[in-house]
């Protein structure tokens, strides 16, 4: 019998710009508390562009980011004031550096070095994703298990996720959950407020810039043929797939007089992409009148305005409204699939994922 109270989740999603921490209560599923610790610029640059690591790099990585983690875990018991024996397990999901569902052999990649906290006298469930696409799954995306657990029972609903790549789950009564990523997230915005201003913003903030601009529907009626959006699912994307080769195949050369315009266009494909993926794969089957919307999608107020006027008569809010935290949801999620796996109980939804049946998801360091 676990009679520890709490557990701890940690998320690093594909914008690559922070980790999150969330502390949970086991029993009943509650979030206590959650804080970003956000990476260095240097950090975030250096995550980015590991795919092309040297393997000597990306172990040097793994074990930066690795003790980063451990560093954060104890600053963050310390700032809640939380003891150390009181925590059950901590579930970490890790820096996806790569993410290759298509591939030859099909095959994913996750640094953030456990062993870290595990030294710090913690089990810790890691490499959450390798055992799905063992069993013949695109090891993503995995929230749906959790919007399933959490959410199940209720009446039906899309849970919108928008990290650097935005994903969606179907839930409630009557469904069979699963997911899948819709395309883009905040990638492409992220990625051109990046370059545009050399680093001293990484992101939109609230959509303040897309929303002076003006869009471009031819633009966005040949980005809208990518092959991915009509793929059906189960289907899952690395960040790079929509990222700077992508931009410059669409874009035109990126102006002061034009950084808004360009953004706007953005703002709307994005949006567009996640109205598609719904509209093509969700509302045939299942009637839905809520979107519920977390990750740092949700701050961009241009993004989910333009996501309503694509789905008109569809409601969008917040997760916050239900009690979790819009930043918080994913390391949330990791935890509680931690505590279950500990406890040798599933954690798995292999509707989404395509994997050939239920099984517990991580590897636990000791």
């Amino acid at each position: 019998m676990n009679k520890k109270k709490y557990s701890l989740g940690l998320m690093s999603g594909t914008s690559a710009d922070g980790v999150t921490v969330t502390l949970v209560q086991n029993s009943p599923f509650k979030t206590l508390h959650s804080k970003t610790y956000k990476y260095s610029p240097q950090l975030q640059q250096k995550l980015i562009s590991a795919r092309s690591f040297a393997a000597a790099e990306l172990s040097e990585l793994n074990f930066e980011l690795g003790k980063l983690y451990a560093d954060c875990v104890k600053k963050f018991l310390e700032e809640f004031k939380i003891d150390k024996k009181d925590i059950f397990v901590v579930g970490s999901h890790g820096q996806t550096i790569t993410h290759n569902p298509y591939a030859k052999t099909p095959n994913t990649l996750q640094v953030g070095e456990p062993a870290f906290m595990a030294a710090m006298g913690f089990k810790v469930v890691c490499n959450f994703r390798a055992k799905d696409m063992a069993l013949g799954g695109q090891g993503a995306p995995l929230m749906p298990f959790f919007d399933e657990y959490i959410w199940g029972r209720g009446k039906p609903k899309v849970m919108l996720n928008i990290g650097g790549v935005a994903n969606i789950s179907v839930v409630g009564r009557g469904v069979k959950a699963f997911g899948f990523d819709t395309g883009p997230g905040n990638s492409l915005m992220d990625t051109v407020v990046q370059d545009f201003t050399k680093g001293k913003k990484t992101f939109d903030a609230g959509g303040l810039m897309a929303a002076r601009g003006n869009i471009d529907e031819k633009i966005i009626s040949a980005m809208m043929k990518n092959k991915y959006f009509k793929i059906p699912p189960p289907k899952s994307l690395d960040r790079n797939a929509f990222e700077q080769n992508f931009i410059k195949q669409f874009l035109p050369k990126i102006t002061v007089g034009n950084i808004n315009d360009v953004l706007a266009t953005l703002t709307m494909f994005t949006a567009r992409t996640i109205a598609f993926g719904i509209q093509k794969f969700v509302l045939p089957k299942y009637k839905v009148d809520e979107i519920v919307v977390s990750g740092g999608g949700a701050f961009n107020k241009t993004l989910l305005k333009n996501v309503e006027q694509c789905l008109p008569g569809i409601k969008v809010s917040l997760v916050s409204s239900y009690g979790i935290g819009v930043m918080e949801k994913e390391s949330a999620a990791f935890a509680l699939m931690a505590k279950l796996a500990l406890e040798g109980k599933i954690n798995h939804n292999p509707r989404a994922t395509g994997a050939s049946g239920k099984t517990i998801l991580g590897s636990i360091c000791l």
